[in-house]
């Protein structure tokens, strides 16, 4: 493979089971573009809600993949990683710059960076202007506060869905959790698919305010994983629902996306008091919201509550919380005595193809981590 050969995984839109590999020469950079060798990039059941939401979400509009000719609708699934300019026709862009940001699921990736600064870029390709900006920046490792060399892994797994965890947290805590926390009882915070990272990752901050319990749902094949955390005040399997007090004042925070339990959820609980979909980690399970006893169920969207918080406390003051977070709650992840995370290596187009397949279907131990590669390195 060289700078000029492209492989990619493709996904088909209305099937995400069924994938092919392309490689394909690259075009030739235009004046103002740049050419990045995607060195890793994680693969997560948030990648997978990407996929599941991609029409609706406009996620398949990041990294767009032409027609076929038969009329099968193919995608690119995007992923969170690493990668390093090998090609620059940009004056302000460096060859062997180290960028974290937004990848297609491919080797290499052409960008057209706007507005460069010393942290970073925004890729101001025309087909990303409409699209939300938090997904179209990419960072400069050498001016990043989140990078540490040796810490790659874990950003590269944990950072956009830990964004997403503290969003959600000071979300709740914003809205006073929706009144469910009084002076004589604590709040429930309801999470299911509690072994997921972003569950996880919200659990850990929420675990923090004393005014509520977090109580985590999981399959029972997790149950001690997710007990091993710490993190969660207590954790059950999704057939133990019913053993709840159905007067419990709760709040639902659902990165399953089962349209089943959701529904479970709003029948059982007469005091829920919220509902708030994050993710779709039971792909095969999902289900619209409609009819629902209840409060309605609302899409969490992170952007929305980062624009809100960056007006109020400006961003600088934004950035210094979310950067003192991270580092916390990297810390408590990559812990020796105890991780929460081991991080498995994938390289090459078959292999990343296999962890695809494993990460769609929920087979994967939730206590590993896929960092993946479909290039062939420096």
């Amino acid at each position: 493979m060289n700078a000029f050969t492209t492989t990619t995984l493709q996904v088909r839109k209305d099937r995400l089971d069924v994938t092919r590999l392309r490689t394909e020469p690259a075009a030739a950079l235009a004046e103002g573009q740049v050419r990045a060798r995607i060195d890793a990039f994680a693969l997560t059941s948030n990648n997978i809600t990407y996929a599941a939401f991609g029409d609706a979400m406009n996620y398949w509009q990041f990294f767009p993949v032409p027609a076929d000719g038969d009329g099968t609708d193919w995608g690119c699934v995007p992923v969170w990683g690493f990668g390093t300019i090998i090609e620059s026709r940009h004056g302000d862009v460096a060859l062997g710059e180290r960028v974290y940001g937004y990848w297609p699921m491919a080797s290499h990736a052409t960008l057209q960076p706007d507005r460069p600064t010393p942290a970073g870029f925004s890729d101001g390709a025309p087909h990303r202007a409409a699209l939300h900006s938090v997904y179209n920046g990419y960072q400069r490792c050498g001016a990043d506060p989140f990078y540490t060399a040796d810490s790659e892994a874990l950003q590269a797994l944990l950072r956009p869905l830990f964004l997403t965890a503290w969003l959600i947290d000071d979300f709740l805590a914003d809205n006073a959790f929706f009144g469910t926390a009084t002076a004589g009882r604590r709040g429930v915070m309801l999470l299911s698919s509690s072994s997921s990272k972003t569950a996880y990752a919200t659990a850990a901050q929420l675990a923090r305010r004393p005014e509520i319990e977090v109580l985590g749902l999981t399959s029972a094949a997790n149950l001690p994983f997710c007990d091993s955390l710490s993190t969660y005040g207590r954790v059950l399997s999704y057939e133990q629902l019913d053993t709840l007090p159905t007067d419990m004042p709760c709040v639902y925070v659902d990165f399953a996306g089962n349209g089943e339990l959701r529904r479970a959820v709003h029948t059982r609980f007469a005091r829920l008091a919220y509902s708030c979909s994050i993710g779709g980690t039971h792909v095969q399970q999902l289900a619209g919201a409609r009819d629902l006893p209840g409060p309605r169920a609302t899409l969490f969207f992170a952007p929305a509550q980062a624009k809100k918080r960056s007006a109020e406390w400006g961003g600088t003051e934004f950035n210094r919380r979310l950067v003192a977070a991270w580092h916390d709650f990297r810390a408590r992840v990559s812990d020796r005595t105890a991780p929460w995370l081991v991080v498995q290596h994938h390289r090459g187009a078959q292999a990343v193809a296999a962890a695809y397949a494993e990460v769609l279907g929920g087979r994967g131990d939730p206590r590993l981590g896929h960092v993946l590669s479909l290039g062939d390195g420096a």
